[in-house]
């Protein structure tokens, strides 16, 4: 009787890598539920192919989906697929800056430290402060969904992961996100949920629990294209600014 060995260490079809592991495995599972019919089939592999009763329903789609989902990869594509295509644009900013971090990080300081800046998505009444904490992994997101997210969050995060950390951002008292323009969806995001919000911003010297200030009573970053004209001549163009405090 055939089996499935014909299948096994069978590359992707496609003649470029998959963006995700989410794809790689989706495309995995069908190629698997394939592999179980024809093995069964007793039929040759040209019979098999052109039999309508061996084909894949939408039933078989939606149950891979389903299994897929219940292994939590629904936020794979949005966690992932930038740092792929873009690996530059997201190098670390806090937690990661690792030895670099360390080097310019004084465990005393006479006043707040100027560690970064960032286009505010909209205006406070006044700068707030909390803790900052880097929200990169989907293992992240899980544990604080289940453990819930700690007091005075000022979420860390190099992509616009909005989709991501969407069960989660109404309880972040802050957001610096390392990419992204005020009109992604990571900055509407913040918008609806009213939490500050800084896109586009650029760290140095931060570290994961460090208590930071962020001057969300800056001016929003304006993009539509006659600022942007403006603000490539103007000298000084000012961002909000973000301070350590500890």
């Amino acid at each position: 009787m055939p089996s499935a060995e014909r299948f096994a260490g069978l590359q992707d079809k496609y003649a470029v890598e998959a963006a995700t592991p989410t794809v790689r495995g989706f495309h995995a599972a069908i190629r698997g539920r394939v592999a179980e019919r024809f093995a069964v089939s007793g039929l040759t592999w040209e019979e098999f192919v052109f039999n309508p009763e061996f084909e894949l329903s939408t039933e078989d789609l939606a149950a891979v989906e389903a299994e897929m989902l219940g292994e939590g990869y629904r936020f794979d594509h949005s966690a992932q697929v930038s740092v792929t295509e873009q690996p530059d644009k997201y190098k670390a900013g806090a937690a990661k800056n690792g030895d670099e971090a360390e080097a310019d990080h004084p465990d005393q300081l006479d006043g707040p430290l100027v560690v970064g800046h960032g286009d505010n998505v909209f205006a406070t009444d006044g700068d707030i402060e909390g803790v900052a904490r880097e929200i990169s992994t989907l293992e992240r997101v899980m544990e604080m969904l289940t453990e819930g997210v700690p007091k005075d969050t000022i979420a860390i995060i190099d992509d616009c992961g909005g989709t991501m950390t969407a069960p989660i951002i109404a309880d972040f008292k802050g957001i610096l996100c390392l990419a992204g323009t005020v009109r992604t969806h990571l900055a509407i995001l913040s918008r609806e949920y009213g939490i500050p919000c800084l896109m586009a911003t650029e760290l140095e010297g931060l570290r994961e629990g460090d208590a930071v200030r962020i001057e969300t009573t800056k001016k929003p970053r304006d993009i539509t294209p006659e600022a942007m004209a403006a603000a490539a001549t103007a000298s000084g163009e000012q961002r909000a600014t973000v301070w350590r405090l500890s």
